[in-house]
């Protein structure tokens, strides 16, 4: 009985290692996991309000001529009234409360094309940039 009980002895020190090991390895991946999720949803809340940030600028850029246009409205500035309407009208249909949006990355990319048309028909240079102090559109 005696030689039992030191088996078991042994067997607990020796096991005891491959369950420390697997119990630190359960704690190291749940928390991991949590870690993770949290770090995921900064970046996500970073790169939505970069993206707001270039649509919201995008969108003022377009009103701002479309009203400059129109209050002057005469047939050489109609195509550029039509392509301005057509990305105002590409932004407000932009799913914003959507961030699972399958097309997400396209209609941007699609956007960003209307975007620096409109820039080619005014005349103005598409160069923008984000930064910390906000976006930037120079002219």
């Amino acid at each position: 009985m005696a030689a039992a009980r030191e088996t078991d002895a042994f067997d607990a020190i020796v096991m005891a290692e491959a369950r420390f090991h697997g119990e630190g390895y359960q704690e190291g991946y749940v928390e991991g996991t949590h870690a993770g999720v949290i770090e995921g949803r900064q970046y996500g809340i970073q790169q939505g309000a970069k993206i707001g940030l270039e649509i919201g600028s995008y969108l003022g850029f377009s009103m701002t001529w479309l009203r400059l246009l129109q209050k002057h409205s005469d047939d050489k500035h109609s195509k550029k009234i039509k392509v301005l309407e057509s990305l105002i009208e590409t932004i407000q249909r932009f799913p914003h409360q959507d961030p699972t949006y399958d097309s997400l990355q396209e209609d941007l990319e699609r956007m960003r094309g209307k975007f620096k048309q409109v820039c080619s028909l005014l005349h103005v240079p598409s160069d923008f940039r984000l930064s910390r102090e906000g976006s930037a559109l120079s002219f």
